[in-house]
């Protein structure tokens, strides 16, 4: 059995446990009365008719990417007849285990955020400042584990340009990028399959960057969070039956995150998670001249209609199929381009 058989089988039963495990888990958060609140300043007005719409619905591709990630790098080492015992060769899946506890750990983050949104029977969960403090602690964290299973390089890899060893400064650097770009993917997620999908085509990119750069063990990591993202959709897609709430979509963004530091390919990260780092961007924008314009004008003024940018789109009278569509094949466009500087670099 080849090793890409068996990423395909890591993919399909990820799937099927996401897409499944659905069948049990919005029954049940809408028994226990988990439902999503709404406030109509986050996104359009017709957005309010989701009110109440389960949240936390993330845990089934949690619970699918954290087994099936597992289990098929293992069951990958036992059928090539790779050494399974012998602790010093096990920095791959130390790696891979790593990018896990990483992602559950910002997981935590966004259950803790979702629980006490949905206690409080508001949209406020964790403060700003609490989340930035976890996020900070948990990065350093990963980037110790990546240091001490291997990657020692402290250089920023850009393709056609590597920066020199910058020391600790490439770890002041890093943090902050950890948390705007997990964070970005959070924001990403405010219209039905939007953030499922988008970081669907993002895993398949990082699939086929694995396999050039030969990091094999991450694939099982990234095909396994592909086909938990598609069984997740099922349940996803509009008109939604289940969101993922931060509890997913933090989870999804340290996924995303995680594997693009693993591979020390920067620019092949950023160009990956273009669509987040825009959707990001485009809050900080309409932030920044709305203040410039109110203190120059005496009056805010907006570029776009409502950010995140899908918002705006919304706004603009596209369907939230046609934003899914179109976001996702922009990050195919990029993730592509992505693996055109790994293959010419």
């Amino acid at each position: 059995m080849s090793f890409w058989l068996i990423c395909l089988l890591i993919a399909l039963v990820s799937f099927a446990i996401a897409g499944i495990s659905g069948k049990w888990l919005v029954p049940f958060l809408h028994k226990i009365k988990f439902g999503q609140p709404i406030k109509t300043e986050d996104g359009p007005q017709w957005h309010a008719k989701k009110q109440g719409t389960p949240t936390m619905g993330g845990f089934m591709f949690i619970l699918s990417t954290v087994i099936t990630s597992i289990a098929g790098y293992w069951v990958y080492r036992i059928h090539s007849g790779l050494d399974t015992t012998e602790i010093s060769t096990h920095h791959a899946f130390y790696r891979l285990l790593s990018c896990v506890i990483f992602s559950l750990l910002f997981g935590l983050i966004g259950f803790i955020d979702d629980y006490t949104k949905v206690a409080r029977k508001n949209n406020d969960g964790l403060s700003p400042m609490q989340k930035i403090a976890l996020q900070t602690l948990f990065s350093l964290g990963f980037l110790f584990a990546l240091y001490k299973f291997g990657d020692s390089s402290t250089k920023l890899d850009f393709g056609f340009f590597k920066t020199p060893s910058l020391g600790i400064f490439y770890y002041i650097i890093l943090v902050p990028v950890i948390i705007y770009l997990t964070n970005a993917v959070n924001l990403t997620d405010g219209v039905d399959g939007l953030c499922g999908s988008v970081t669907f085509a993002a895993m398949l990119i990082f699939t086929v960057s694995c396999a050039i750069l030969d990091m094999k063990e991450i694939s099982c990591f990234t095909m396994a969070l592909a086909g938990g993202c598609l069984g997740f959709l099922i349940w996803n897609f509009n008109p939604a039956k289940c969101f993922m709430g931060d509890t997913g979509s933090m989870f999804l963004g340290a996924a995303v995150t995680g594997v693009g530091l693993i591979l020390h390919k920067h620019l092949l990260m950023i160009l990956v998670a273009l669509v987040y780092v825009i959707e990001a961007l485009s809050v900080v924008i309409q932030v920044l001249y709305f203040k410039y314009t109110k203190k120059k004008y005496g009056e805010g003024r907006r570029i776009f209609k409502m950010t995140p940018i899908h918002h705006h789109f919304e706004m603009s009278g596209f369907s939230e199929y046609k934003i899914v569509i179109t976001f996702s094949l922009t990050g195919i466009f990029f993730g592509i381009l992505g693996i055109i500087t790994l293959l010419t670099s």
